[in-house]
């Protein structure tokens, strides 16, 4: 600012640029706009076709559409029908409520809408100017509803323009956000053109469950368990509405991934940013996934428009929620609800490169003794599906279930039951014997009394340990064990390595009551599917694909020749 200038108002012009600018800064930005604008009209099927190269975009609806007069006041500066008082704007029931994007689509494109409400006898098509006033109208012919077309995107910021990144990318943005739309308004139906020639297609379902196999192609179905929840803190008002989430995940046995791209949430219709409660999501899966690997999760809350305020950021991408960690605490709950269901659940398309992976994972074998496998905790009562039939290698157990075989690795399993037991009965007991460590650092020392272990010195170099976690007391390997746990991690962190250390080994011999035993108790766990440290526990052969692969619908005669 030049020295000693005065402060004046900014000219309306200048004002609406500015505002322009940060609603459409994207080829994708266009897309979101006009898209959220057809589902706040009600379209059940919506087509978006697209020329990057040209900076052009039509989409196309069924929605309610606009009169003429409705038309001719559609892109002027904070013109809306979603709101009307101060008060709306605490009661937000739309995606669209400012009245900015169609008047920042004029200002930064050439800007054409058509409409024809369904009765009228034609439409009418409007062409706008840069300040969002109708310059031309005409009537036109189409079906009901409303086709937007916006034209030469930024030619009128040309340094805007210049700094879009490469078209495939911007095509990847526009993937993005369809996809998002699609998850949160599901039963819709959506095609997408490129160049005049077909791109996308989505087939509406009535939950996200069945639009995720058709965006992740290597997820189908059955890899994916879906339910609701209802907030449990909800208003009387709220729960005529229906307060609470939708969740949809990948089992995390089949479904993971290195990034975490596929960890998507929405609020009220549209897909936001809000980190709390991505981490609380992320943390559901807590030793369920291999290291470093992500879930796939779709978590859709519905929330009182009350305790919504969207007035965050222009786009709309997060906002201000109230009750933030409870509904946190409510996503992470709902995540371990859903990991707790259909343990026996089955691939029913296994892929044979999957389990030849699967087969030759093993655990090095070693010298662990026997455990107590059950000492009467009070699971929840879940009846036992499996029947243990034999041991196969010291490593695996073979079980039969109803309709099909079940190969289970004994160590992640009984790993998996003893992780939950530790979880739920975390007991500290006195040693007989004290155990002496040496040449303990001092943030060993720390994470010991942090685990409640309380070592004493006892000479120079020397800390004397009285007492230390229950299924580690009688075990030879004891001051190893409490070495081990001295360097480092939270108490989760600890009851994983007591559980991994204390489970059976492969290579142990196991008859037939000790195998059914494991099954049991392995049946009753929270989440079944993966040990602590996310490897799949259990590789399922249905009846169907036995059938499938010994031919048993071929006609016998013709088979054998005979």
């Amino acid at each position: 600012m030049a020295p000693n200038s005065p402060i004046q108002p900014l000219p309306g012009d200048v004002i609406h640029s500015i505002a322009a600018g940060e609603v459409i800064d994207s080829l994708a930005a266009v897309v979101r706009e006009l898209v959220e604008n057809a589902l706040d009209a009600q379209a059940t099927h919506i087509t978006i076709a697209l020329w990057p190269d040209q900076g052009r975009v039509q989409v196309a609806d069924n929605g309610i559409a606009m009169t003429l007069d409705d038309l001719c006041q559609a892109a002027v500066p904070h013109s809306t029908s979603k709101i009307r008082t101060q008060a709306d704007l605490w009661q937000v029931h739309s995606l669209g409520f400012r009245g900015e994007a169609l008047h920042s689509l004029a200002q930064v494109a050439q800007l054409e809408l058509c409409s024809r409400p369904a009765g009228a006898s034609s439409g009418w098509r409007v062409i706008y100017s840069a300040q969002g006033e109708p310059i031309e109208t005409t009537p036109v012919a189409l079906a009901p509803g409303t086709v937007a077309t916006v034209t030469d995107l930024f030619s009128r910021w040309p340094a805007r323009g210049q700094r879009l990144p490469a078209i495939a990318r911007q095509i990847t943005q526009v993937q993005r956000v369809i996809y998002h739309c699609a998850l949160a308004h599901p039963t819709v139906t959506w095609t997408a053109q490129l160049s005049d020639r077909p791109w996308l297609a989505l087939t509406p379902s009535p939950s996200a469950k069945g639009l995720l196999p058709q965006m992740v192609r290597t997820v189908s179905e059955v890899d994916l368990q879906e339910g609701w929840q209802s907030a449990p803190w909800a208003e009387q008002d709220d729960l005529a509405s229906q307060t609470g989430l939708y969740g949809v995940i990948g089992l995390p046995d089949r479904c993971h991934r290195p990034r975490p791209d596929w960890v998507k949430l929405a609020v009220n219709g549209r897909l936001v940013t809000v980190p709390e409660l991505e981490q609380s999501i992320i943390n559901g899966f807590r030793h369920t996934l291999p290291r470093h690997r992500y879930p796939l999760v779709f978590m859709h809350l519905t929330v009182a428009h009350h305790h919504v305020d969207w007035n965050r950021r222009p786009d709309k991408s997060t906002l201000y929620l109230h009750q933030l960690d409870q509904w946190a605490a409510l996503c992470q709950s709902h995540v371990e609800t859903l990991l707790s269901q259909n343990p026996a659940a089955r691939l029913d398309q296994p892929q044979q490169q999957r389990v030849t992976q699967l087969l030759k994972t093993a655990e090095p074998s070693g010298a662990y003794g026997l455990a107590t496998l059950s000492d009467g905790l009070p699971y929840r009562d879940r009846p036992s599906t499996l029947r243990a039939i034999a041991q196969v290698h010291d490593r695996y157990i073979l079980a039969e279930q109803p309709d099909g075989l079940c190969l289970i690795e004994q160590h992640i399993a009984h790993e998996r039951v003893l992780y939950e037991r530790l979880q739920a009965r975390w007991r500290l007991v006195p040693l007989v014997t004290p155990v002496v460590l040496e040449g303990l650092s001092d943030n060993q020392i720390e994470q010991l009394q942090r685990l409640g272990l309380a070592p004493e010195d006892f000479g120079p170099s020397r800390w004397a340990i009285r007492q230390a976690p229950e299924p580690l007391c009688d075990r030879d390997d004891l001051p190893d064990a409490l070495v081990e746990l001295s360097r480092g991690g939270n108490l989760d962190t600890a009851q994983v390595a007591i559980a991994c250390r204390t489970a059976i080994r492969n290579g142990t011999p196991l008859d037939l009551a000790t195998m059914q035993t494991l099954l049991d108790d392995w049946q009753q766990t929270r989440n079944p599917r993966t040990c602590p440290h996310g490897r799949p526990i259990c590789l399922t052969l249905s009846e169907t694909s036995l059938a499938r692969f010994f031919r048993r619908s071929w006609v016998i005669g013709k088979s054998h020749g005979i």
